[in-house]
């Protein structure tokens, strides 16, 4: 390390931690209101969950703004311009409000159109699910605007403040929702209904938590009413700009990961309820592993917009090794532990031995995917998007298309072959990102 370098290590620990934290604590609350949704039947927990994965992708679309904000404000702040790093704030609120009155009406009218994909002999898995639709489509401009809000904040630095809010949301939903649901201590029995008000009170109440945050300058942005209400043509061009090629990178991904779970599904209900655990695993190790993702994106974007641009590529090798100390202790206790994981999501014998023998290849690819979304976050940070946007279309056709075919039925390698491929997709784009990340192809990006 240079004398003209300082180390940014207990950055990345301030900024990582408490995102660690806050990303896993939402998906382990959507996966307790899963259990309790299951408990009223399963065609309850089948259109719940469908429409869950409805909203999911409905935040996928509003990444846009998320992402392409984020970028242009860290270059602001980090070349102490708090006054255009404000008003981009503004306007990706603005421009999220206008869009969420539009969601809101997707998932009212268009639920019942959307969920006949369920089969015509669940008609009850169709009718919890538009009931769920409905009720969050009452809430959708405050849930949309939080989640546009908390996402820049959080990409801004402010995780500590992005926990507290969420960590508030996630334990007045989880208080809610069991009240709601089977309607306890006199309470209406609303099932999937109760669900959806518990999510959409606890959001709600956390808009107003986020937006006093935002207004008391305890964040390093500050929200103006003035920039929120007055449109600004051209910083929409921007942000649509800068947030489309991640937009598309995230639906490309959701893509790949359905072809999986229907590979999966071919081999048998008992791989296939393999896969399923294997995916609740994942969803909590990513949001853990994007912690570290989001803290590089911060520094190295920061570091950018401050002309430091050694020191970017320093900070994010820093918090690539970061990740990977992390995710080796996480791989050594998914194999140490992995039958009595397992059975933490199932009773059933076969699945877990069915999934013993997996679970160790799927234990060791989360040390290339931690990594990746480290040097994924550097490369966000450094407005290299279109370059993401590609690898993660060319990757998904070759690996999780074509390649997961190959591996389980061609070469009878079954639920293995499946993480197995993923393992090698994750090591490719990893060797990749590291490669355009020391190459710095981002210091001769252009965001206005």
């Amino acid at each position: 390390m240079s004398s003209s370098q300082k180390s940014p290590l207990k950055d990345i620990l301030k900024t990582s931690l408490p995102a660690v934290v806050d990303l896993s604590s939402q998906t382990i609350t959507w996966l307790i209101e899963a259990i309790f949704i299951g408990h009223l039947s399963a065609a309850a927990l089948a259109g719940v969950g469908i429409a869950l994965q409805i909203i999911l992708l409905t935040f996928t679309v509003v990444l846009t703004f998320v992402v392409g904000a984020s970028v242009i404000i860290l270059r602001y702040l980090g070349a102490k311009d708090s006054w255009n790093a404000n008003h981009v704030l503004g306007q990706a609120l603005m421009m999220g409000t206008i869009l969420s009155f539009f969601i809101a009406l997707v998932w009212y009218f268009g639920g019942t159109q959307i969920l006949t994909i369920i089969r015509e002999e669940e008609p009850n898995a169709r009718i919890y699910g538009v009931q769920y639709l409905k009720v969050l489509s009452y809430f959708a401009p405050f849930i949309i605007v939080n989640f546009i809000a908390l996402g820049i904040m959080r990409l801004a630095g402010d995780t500590m403040l992005t926990m507290k809010v969420n960590i508030f949301t996630n334990v007045v939903h989880l208080s809610l929702s069991p009240l709601l649901i089977f309607g306890l201590f006199g309470l209406p029995r609303l099932e999937a209904q109760g669900a959806a008000v518990a999510a959409s009170t606890a959001h709600t109440l956390a808009l107003f938590y986020t937006v006093y945050y935002l207004r008391s300058r305890k964040s390093v942005l500050f929200l103006s009413f003035r920039e929120y209400t007055s449109i600004n043509f051209e910083t929409f061009k921007r942000l649509f700009k800068l947030g489309v090629p991640t937009t598309v990178e995230q639906l490309v991904w959701a893509v790949g990961q359905l072809i999986l779970s229907f590979y999966a599904a071919r081999m048998g209900i008992i791989a296939l309820a393999a896969h399923q655990v294997f995916l609740r695993i994942q969803s909590v190790l990513t949001m853990a592993f994007t912690g570290f993702g989001l803290a590089s994106m911060t520094l190295v974007g920061k570091n950018i917009g401050a002309a430091e641009n050694q020191q970017a590529l320093f900070t994010g090798r820093v918090a690539g090794r970061v990740a990977l100390v992390f995710a080796g202790i996480i791989t050594l206790l998914l194999i140490l532990f992995r039958k009595g994981l397992l059975s933490v999501f199932t009773s059933n014998q076969e699945v877990i031995n069915y999934g013993a023998y997996a679970i160790i290849v799927f234990a060791l690819i989360q040390i290339p995917k931690a990594v990746n979304i480290v040097f994924t976050g550097n490369l966000r940070g450094g407005a290299d998007l279109s370059w993401l946007m590609w690898l993660a279309i060319s990757s998904v056709f070759i690996f999780e298309t074509v390649g997961a075919y190959i591996f389980s039925f061609v070469f009878h390698l079954m639920l293995m072959g499946l993480w197995l491929i993923q393992g090698m997709d994750e090591t490719f784009r990893l060797s990749l990102n590291y490669w355009r990340f020391k190459k710095q192809k981002w210091s001769t990006k252009n965001i206005s």
